[in-house]
């Protein structure tokens, strides 16, 4: 069967290695790269020990199996832990909402995988991500949003210049129904598997339960606070809110939304309606993907979460090197720990944790 997807960038590569997770994205990703006439090799990062993972990585092998290429696995269960578990559990325990899909895209998917990949004299690393690469006039590969409904290019604004050269997201402007048309034409087995919804180490969404069984970290009750610091309630433990909550916070006479989270004091901060919103954040730890950071004023579209649209802002750099978004328009729910990522039009121009 012959497949065909949008070109890839006009890079001196040949030989890849699939990052294959089990699932029908990664499969279809190296089913197009094969047939496009790559020399592919399917991998699968073994991240949680024992059996938690087998299904997944046994259905990347029979993939493989079905396309006629090897399968490795790499052991990056101690990486992952370090990096993406420890990580989100001293995010929840500090207040904020961790991201745990861009720090594994960061540490590991194109950190230490494609440390490895290179090491065994791989060209680049493929994965079944929904983005775009493009090379510009001067023969710099950029990244840019999918054209598609599950554009996936929010959780990879961290990708450096360097790593972008050793990528391939042959997915690019792919449907999601498409892709399994394809898998289904020929003959994958993972066609039909559901899509995961969940953060992979976290049970059913269950993260109190994750984070008692992993870090012995329990959720303590505490007070409900409004924006004066008066008890106005109890609440079940500061792991179960996120900033812009509304619904199981109890009954007030008249709405309440999660404003802060604050750990220090195991208390969570209420406020009224219109209060979820704010016209601006700070941002740390940023990447910026066409140029380093701007001495100036920048316009910029932000997203503030994943399902989130972009909105007009301006980016402002501070001394300490973070940067000051100024929304045209107060955004819902900016939640510290989350990313922000800033965009012209299609072009990710990178982006930042938020403050």
């Amino acid at each position: 069967m012959k497949t065909t997807a949008s070109p890839l960038c006009d890079k001196m590569i040949k030989k890849v290695l699939v990052g294959m997770s089990g699932g029908v994205d990664s499969s279809v990703a190296a089913l197009l790269l094969r047939d496009q006439g790559y020399e592919v090799t399917g991998m699968t990062m073994l991240l949680r020990p024992g059996s938690e993972q087998s299904g997944d990585v046994e259905d990347a092998r029979r993939v493989c199996e079905k396309l006629g290429i090897e399968h490795l696995t790499f052991d990056f269960t101690e990486r992952f832990a370090r990096d993406v578990m420890d990580y989100f559990v001293r995010e929840y325990q500090n207040g904020r909402t961790p991201n745990p899909c861009v720090a594994c895209n960061r540490r590991l998917k194109f950190g230490a995988a494609l440390d490895r990949a290179l090491e065994l004299g791989f060209d680049a690393v493929a994965t079944g991500h929904y983005a775009v690469l493009r090379q510009n006039e001067a023969g710099k590969t950029l990244l840019y949003r999918a054209p598609s409904a599950k554009d996936q290019s929010y959780v990879l604004y961290n990708l450096t210049p360097f790593q972008l050269e050793h990528v391939l997201f042959p997915m690019a402007d792919i449907e999601k129904s498409a892709a399994r048309e394809l898998a289904q034409q020929a003959g994958l087995p993972v066609a039909q598997k559901p899509d995961s919804q969940d953060i992979c180490f976290v049970e059913n969404g269950d993260y109190v339960g994750f984070l008692a069984a992993y870090a012995g970290v329990s959720d303590t009750p505490g007070d409900f606070l409004d924006a004066d610091g008066t008890v106005i309630g109890r609440h079940k433990g500061i792991f179960r809110y996120t900033i812009g909550q509304r619904k199981g916070l109890g009954a007030f006479g008249a709405p309440r939304y999660v404003t802060a989270i604050d750990a220090a004091r195991n208390a969570v901060v209420l406020g009224p309606e219109g209060s979820q919103y704010r016209g601006e954040l700070i941002a740390a730890d940023c990447n910026f993907i066409p140029f380093t950071m701007p001495e100036e004023g920048l316009r910029v579209q932000a997203k503030v979460r994943y399902q989130a649209l972009p909105a007009e802002a301006s980016l402002f750099p501070q001394a300490d090197g973070s940067v000051r978004v100024v929304f045209d328009t107060p955004q819902r729910s900016v939640t510290p720990g989350q990313a922000v990522v800033f965009y012209s039009g299609d072009l990710v121009l990178g982006g930042g944790t938020i403050q």
